[in-house]
């Protein structure tokens, strides 16, 4: 995350770092398609079963290099969800979406995950070709 900060001597802007968090070397992950950075290790992967607005899409239970925008209420394939959209914190490019609030009782088990939608994501470290 990127925080502004005014500097004393000039009275300009001055960006914080970004720090990146890795996976552990060798551990099955998926990675950002664009810039490759670490998302999610392949343990956190809860369902591969999912519909994004691009395609296909997998829900984990917690990811990493990820920041958050704001919620708002959208009706989904399974009915109404709060739900905000996702980025890439290395490169910016919106990757999914967290689930905030399931209204229904049946999808409660949704809220605090994470879609990530398989065109912004690739395979790292330790897959081999019969993995899928």
């Amino acid at each position: 995350m990127k925080v502004l900060e005014n500097s004393s001597k000039h009275n300009t802007p001055k960006k914080q770092k970004t720090f990146q968090h890795y996976l552990p070397k060798g551990d099955r992950c998926y990675s950002c398609i664009h810039c490759r950075a670490n998302l999610a290790a392949h343990s956190e992967l809860i369902s591969k079963s999912f519909q994004g607005s691009q395609g296909k899409a997998y829900l984990f239970n917690a990811v990493v290099n990820v920041g958050c925008g704001p919620a708002e209420e959208r009706v989904l394939l399974t009915g109404l969800h709060a739900v905000a959209d996702i980025f890439c914190e290395i490169c910016k490019t919106t990757l999914g979406w967290k689930y905030e609030h399931a209204f229904e009782s049946s999808q409660k088990y949704k809220e605090g995950k994470f879609i990530i939608e398989l065109a912004h994501m690739v395979k790292d470290n330790g897959w081999d070709e019969k993995d899928s």
